[in-house]
């Protein structure tokens, strides 16, 4: 077992749920409340948690979406202030996670929440009043557990961040054996997610040692097992690889990402039926060549260093590795696979123009560049 102190706490290894009231006690949580899905509850953890907190149940919200939005911010934030807590449990995937930081920011501040989002100015909005959350992930994935932002659906549509410091996790618990139900399709999907999040956070430009090191070593785990992960989902090894994995690209994404994410979160936004990590893995080969003449990129031989950690052959691309891996996977590899129409393009480049995550990118793109990506992937 090992207690990670980078970004926020991280209690990490199998069975270490049990760590969740000592984390309580260490964030000053009395009364919390629990954010999850009903699919996760249906698994027994809200029982399993309750049990191991003692005392009287805690509220519990289970109407999170698959991808959250402004309408269960308000939802969960009423039973919040219904049972006056002062702290949530986040349970589940990226999407509860998500959820729950973002009520602990609605629940602590006025007005609504397309307010606090970076691209309306709100990162200052969000202050130390902000409620403490305690995350618990249930894939491996998103590493919203560690993570200073929340991705969520406007009720104008839009798909927005939050960021700030305030939002990280008073402490993650990354326990390896929470996953281990999580089906192929979403193993993989979410799998794909923390790969995109070690390979773009590493090859944003900002100056970021430590993070640079946490990425290539999360993307070499994570590259390792993650088609071992999904075909034999009972291999702990690979479980306990995709876990930290997973919470590593998201200790390193604080230095920023890039045109993956912005892509990925305009048409997430227009289309929540998507799946995020899947989108991403559909717009990394793209991205990945448009990325190739960044100055960064070529003069610190960024690619070739992420093909030492993928452990690829001479002369194989990252590129083209990852476009290989998702089709190994099972996953789709084009939008029209996705089912995407190109009408919707010129939604997606607006979206992706005004995206947080357009700014970290290692080289500028413009609306052009952003077509040419779309069509490329399509």
């Amino acid at each position: 077992m090992a207690l990670i102190t980078y970004v926020t706490r991280v209690q990490f290894g199998f069975g270490e749920l049990r760590t969740l009231k000592g984390e309580l006690e260490l964030a000053r949580i009395a009364r919390p409340m629990i954010v999850t899905d009903r699919g996760v509850r249906d698994l027994g953890l809200v029982e399993q948690v309750t049990e191991i907190l003692g005392g009287a149940p805690p509220a519990v919200f289970d109407r999170t979406p698959g991808n959250p939005n402004e309408a269960a911010v308000r939802e969960a934030a009423a039973v919040f202030a219904d049972a006056q807590a002062d702290g949530i449990v986040a349970i589940g995937g990226g999407s509860a996670l998500d959820l729950a930081k973002a009520v602990a920011v609605v629940a602590a501040h006025p007005g609504p929440l397309k307010t606090f989002a970076v691209i309306e100015g709100g990162a200052e909005r969000i202050t130390a009043r902000t409620y403490p959350t305690i995350a618990v992930p249930t894939t491996s994935g998103t590493g919203s557990e560690v993570g200073r932002g929340a991705i969520l659906i406007l009720d104008d549509g839009r798909k927005v961040g939050l960021l700030s410091p305030h939002l990280i996790p008073r402490a993650a618990i990354v326990d390896p054996e929470l996953t281990m139900t999580l089906p192929p399709g979403l193993t993989a999907a979410t799998g794909m997610d923390a790969v995109s999040h070690c390979i773009e956070t590493y090859l944003a430009p900002s100056f970021n040692p430590p993070a640079d090191g946490i990425a290539l070593e999360g993307l070499r785990r994570a590259w390792s097992s993650i088609r071992t992960a999904t075909e034999r989902p009972d291999d702990r090894g690979a479980r306990a690889d995709m876990a930290i994995a997973a919470t590593m690209g998201a200790m390193a994404f604080q230095k920023g990402l890039g045109c993956v994410h912005s892509l990925s979160h305009a048409l997430g936004g227009i289309d929540p039926r998507l799946h995020h990590g899947t989108l991403n893995a559909v717009f990394m080969p793209a991205v990945l060549r448009f990325n190739r003449d960044a100055p960064s990129v070529r003069e610190e031989r960024k690619l070739e260093r992420l093909a030492q950690a993928m452990g690829l052959a001479p002369g194989e691309t990252v590129e083209a590795a990852v476009a290989a891996m998702t089709g190994a996977l099972g996953l789709p590899t084009t939008l029209s696979g996705l089912g995407v129409t190109r009408d919707l393009f010129d939604r997606v480049v607006a979206g992706a123009l005004a995206d947080h995550s357009h700014r970290t990118n290692p080289r500028e793109a413009s609306a052009a560049d952003y077509r040419a990506m779309l069509d490329e992937s399509f």
